[in-house]
């Protein structure tokens, strides 16, 4: 494959802002579809999700494209960010026209930061707006900005000794074919380099030396979990081929096999790990090869995450 350092923003169309309260450390990423919107799926493999209009993105849902996708600090709370993304969207005639109205169809999904800084600011309406307002092709920017602004992974140990993650986003290429990721890892689960398999995020003692895994697995494994909802790893893959819903829903599927490389463990009872996937149509390619390139890609972007993100 031809790999290439790039970001989700390497195809057409696909732009991404970000908006955040460096003090209180929540904020929210904006990704938007180009004006006619993009086919999108999901799969969701956490079991405590927070997430919205993620129903409609099922392959038997009416619903055929999304306008953008929202991925966002708060808990449950950040989802009220979606409405200032759907807000920025009608003002500019963006969306299912339904009578005189326009519908934006914005899907969004949550980590949970609240014990991170200050739990009592959390993304809200205007928050989305801004980073809606903001998005650009350019590439993206990383570490702890937007949803990454309170990410941390690595809470095997409690969230006290977790490191700071951050969003990353990565692409690759295969001729003609683009295949992007943007992502979060707010992770239980340590995050490693794919390439190289050295540790990126994990808990840390007082000299920043990473803790041995093992006892705390065995721990784990007895009980002693870290709070409820800390535990999420959110990602959107974007990509120039020609797809329907059904192999979006495939294309993210697959994604979690990146996930699932770069976050250990992942997909836990507390976890709310959700992939969105995306297709602009503008090319014809294998599903299989998407699949491939998106999982690359989103392990990539979940280090790129963890290494740009603030020490402190």
């Amino acid at each position: 494959m031809n790999e290439t350092r790039g970001s989700i923003v390497d195809v057409t169309g696909i732009r991404v802002g970000h908006a955040q309260d460096d003090r209180a450390r929540t904020g929210c990423t904006v990704v938007l579809m180009p004006d006619v919107g993009a086919v999108c799926g999901v799969d969701v493999r956490g079991s405590a999700p927070g997430t919205r209009e993620t129903d409609l993105l099922a392959p038997t849902a009416h619903v055929e494209v999304v306008h953008a996708l929202v991925l966002t600090g708060g808990s449950a709370f950040g989802l009220d960010s979606a409405c200032g993304v759907m807000q920025f969207l009608e003002e500019r005639g963006r969306g299912y026209r339904v009578g005189k109205w326009i519908v934006p169809i914005v899907p969004a999904a949550v980590i949970f930061d609240l014990f991170t800084g200050d739990g009592a600011i959390r993304p809200s309406r205007a928050m989305g707006y801004l980073a809606a307002d903001s998005a650009t092709s350019a590439p993206c920017a990383e570490g702890s900005v937007g949803v990454g602004s309170g990410a941390t992974a690595g809470k095997l140990a409690g969230p006290e000794l977790a490191t700071r993650s951050g969003v990353g986003s990565a692409s690759r290429r295969f001729g003609d074919l683009v295949v992007g990721a943007i992502a979060v890892a707010n992770s239980v689960g340590s995050v490693y380099d794919v390439r190289t398999g050295e540790r990126l995020a994990g808990p840390r003692t007082a000299d920043g030396t990473f803790l041995d895994e093992l006892p705390l697995l065995e721990a784990f494994a007895k009980g002693t979990v870290p709070p409820p909802g800390a535990n999420t790893t959110l990602a959107v893959i974007a990509t120039n081929a020609g797809m329907r819903k059904v192999d979006a829903t495939k294309i993210a599927q697959m994604a979690h096999d990146g996930l699932a490389r770069a976050v250990v463990p992942a997909h836990l009872t507390r976890d709310g790990d959700t992939i969105f996937a995306c297709a602009t149509g503008e090319v014809e390619a294998p599903l299989d090869i998407v699949g491939i390139l998106a999982a690359e890609a989103l392990a990539e972007a979940i280090a790129r995450g963890v290494r740009a993100a603030s020490p402190t």
